[in-house]
Order: C-alpha cells, then structure tokens, then sequence
C-alpha cells in the first residue's frame, strides 16, 4: 500500500526535540500524573488500584468502566456504542479501513488531519476536497458540499473542532452536513478529538454521533484531557458499525493497556477539575494571542472558535516551510509551516502551552517579523 508522507508528523519529528520554544504543540499542556491522581481525590487509592491489576490483556471492546465513562460524555451513546483504540489516530485509521474500499467516493474538509483524506487515498478511493476558506471563518460551505455529494458517495470527514484553523461548527451546521449525508446514505465521520475546548460556554459542542443515525465520532485523551501519553482513543457509533470494525482491529490492536484504560477511566470520572483547568489555559491564552497579533502587521488570522491552535497568514516573501525553519533557527521558536498541511502561504502556532512559554515565544516570534519584514 502507497500512503503519502504524513507531512505534520514528520515535521514534528524532525524538530520538536530541536527548539527551544514549541509553540507547534497542539495538546493542552501535559499533567503529570501525580496532579491527574490528586484531581481524582488522592494517590492511595488509585495506587491500590494499580498495585491490583493483572497485567492480561483485560476486556477486548475495552473495560465496561472506561466504556461507560466515556459514553457519558455524549447524549445518546451507551457502552455498547464505544470501542476503545490506540489515540485518536488510531480510531479514524480504523474507520477509515472499515468503511472505505478501492473506488468508492469520499469527501474530506482540508485543511484537517492528513489522515482523513490520505487513508482513503491509500486505498484506491476517489477522493474530492472540500476547501475550508478563511472568508467563510473556515465552515464548510453547504452549497458546496450539496454539489459534491454523490449517490455513490461512501463517507464524508470532518474535524470539529478543526485543526488546524480552531473553527467551530455548531450543533445547527452539524445537523445540515447530517442531513447531507442522509441524502446518499453516506456514513459521517467527524474527529472530535479537540471536543471540550470550546471558547463558550461548557466547552462542548454536539457530537456527530448523536446526531445521526450513521454518524461516527472519534476522540481521545491527548487534547482537552491533557493525557497524551496514554494514548487512549475510542470510537463512538453504532453498534453494528463497531462490531465490523473490530474484525481489523483484530489484526493491529487485540486490546488497549490496561493500565491506560484505567487511568483513562479515573480521569473521565473526574474530568471536571481536568476540564476547567484546560479551558482555563485555553481561554486565557487566545486573549494573549489576539492582543498579540492585533499588533503585528504582517499576520492575520481568523480567531480560533475552539481547539489549541491557529492558522496564520505571513506576509513575508518566503514559504512556511523557509519561514518556520528560520525561525528556529535565529529564534529557537518551533511553529509548523502551513505546506505541511497542504495551506502553503499560511503557519499553524499552538496557543494552550504554559501561558510563560507562549508569551516568551511570542516575543521572539515578534523580533523575528520585524526583522525580515524591515528587509524586505
């Protein structure tokens, strides 16, 4: 199988142990887990807990605990309706093996996750893009989307909330891509990994998979929970969709930890001090970023709705890629170029790191402009 280079991944591999200032990070910032345990009431119990755990491969769909827990962050969805996976890249690589087939028609926004239209590419699917436009606060546009969809449309893939531009859709535009996607009977996968961020509010927006009733959801811990490191990801749909899907993840997961499921689970349980921490972060940050970037005239942006990071256009004469590898160089500042994430013209900059490391990072990203911007 051929598969184009995962042009975000390699980016961050290349240099993210390279820089002094990672203002490409997309996670919330990291808790360790001493904070996540003292969220959860206290170390000893969970220590015990731990101390207890058999090390076999545990509940195969993942464990009744984790499964409930997460079925309780959406309106219609019971255990049955969730299956646990490695990270939420692994949730959309496995729906996307499911339900995509050489020949088939798929539609995915860009920019998103590389994943969501480089998979079905692998596979032999006939791929159309549908372009995110900063004049349209980077929605999708329904009309658009109308004159794509075909009869034989297999899936439709969105990001909500987006990375990398922070757009949000609501629960109204969400029902309107549903209803779309019901005209062709099309599945909808929406990646949700960034859910519980938004810059209103609960944080929450609605879930494609309570939505319709061939509506997929995927998310994990890294993001809102701060937990990257378990790398704990699941499915939310149906039932007869998961239990198809099981039969390749068979072949490349057999199970998840069980020590990450547990962990998983304790966070879940306790995700309110988590998620007022990370909205918290969140918030203030973007209203450091606006301030910044009000003055600074050769950006502009269209302000992030939700998620952990921004698109910025540069008015510079040199590529993202030239820009963001100078910058590193001169300032030890890491963003990542827009071409590697098919937005050339454009630089995507994480903005929920520790607030000290943003604001020092954005200090030097301004030396930066105004230095090339006086040589141009």
């Amino acid at each position: 199988m051929d598969i184009r280079p995962f042009g975000v991944e390699i980016w961050m591999n290349e240099f993210e142990t390279k820089c002094d200032l990672n203002l490409a990070e997309t996670c919330v910032t990291s808790i360790t887990l001493g904070e996540l345990f003292e969220m959860a009431g206290g170390a000893a119990a969970i220590t015990e807990e731990l101390a207890g755990l058999k090390m076999t491969y545990g509940a195969i769909e993942g464990s009744t605990r984790l499964r409930r827990a997460i079925a309780g962050l959406y309106a219609h969805q019971t255990p049955e309706n969730i299956l646990t996976t490695h990270g939420t890249i692994g949730a959309n690589s496995l729906v996307h093996q499911t339900l995509v087939k050489r020949g088939d028609h798929v539609i995915s926004v860009i920019p998103t996750y590389q994943q969501h239209y480089s998979i079905p590419e692998s596979i032999g699917a006939e791929v159309e893009l549908l372009h995110l436009k900063a004049e349209n606060d980077f929605l999708p546009d329904l009309d658009e989307l109308r004159a794509m969809v075909r009869p034989d449309t297999k899936l439709i893939a969105i990001n909500n909330p987006n990375n990398p531009t922070g757009a949000l859709m609501d629960r109204a535009l969400l029902g309107e891509i549903a209803k779309i996607a019901d005209s062709v009977g099309a599945w909808l996968l929406c990646d949700e990994v960034y859910r519980g961020t938004d810059q209103t509010g609960d944080g929450y927006t609605a879930a494609v998979a309570d939505l319709y009733a061939k509506g997929i959801s995927t998310a994990g811990m890294s993001k809102a929970y701060s937990l990257a490191g378990l790398r704990m990801g699941w499915i939310a749909g149906p039932a007869d969709l998961l239990e198809a899907v099981m039969i390749h993840r068979d072949y490349n997961t057999i199970s998840v930890g069980q020590i990450d499921e547990l962990l998983s689970a304790i966070a879940l349980e306790n995700r309110e001090p988590i998620l007022a921490r990370a909205q918290r972060i969140t918030r203030d940050n973007l209203r450091i970023v606006s301030h910044w970037i009000a003055a600074e005239p050769l950006l502009s942006w269209v302000a992030p709705k939700s998620g952990t990071t921004a698109l910025l256009k540069f008015d510079l004469p040199m590529s993202s890629r030239e820009f963001c590898v100078t910058l590193l160089e001169e300032e030890g500042v890491m963003l990542t170029p827009g071409s590697a994430m098919d937005m050339e013209g454009w630089l995507r900059l994480g903005y929920a790191n520790p607030t000290e490391e943003l604001q020092a990072g954005l200090v030097k990203l301004s030396a930066f402009l105004a230095r090339h911007g006086a040589q141009g």
